[in-house]
């Protein structure tokens, strides 16, 4: 019997992607699965394109993670 979108648990759904006003409004710095939501791809593929130099956002390194840049976000997405 096929799930109807009830049986879906509410972690399981998928997130609204957000609005750049949204993203405006976000701290100074982000983590990679929030900016991947921003992108419209998914966090293993933006940990890829950092791991090879090819992101289209500017990240720090913090730690033993990356965080993104807010401001490169809203940035890329205004030349859009």
């Amino acid at each position: 019997m096929p799930r109807s979108q009830t049986d879906i648990p509410a972690s399981a759904a998928l997130k609204a992607r957000p609005t750049l006003d949204d993203i405006k409004s976000w701290p100074a710095t982000v983590n990679v699965p929030q900016a991947a939501l921003a992108l419209g791809c998914s966090p293993r593929h933006l940990y890829y394109l950092i791991k090879r130099g090819e992101a289209p956002v500017k990240t720090l390194p913090f730690g033993r993670r990356c965080v993104v840049t807010t401001q490169s976000l809203v940035t890329l997405l205004e030349s859009a």
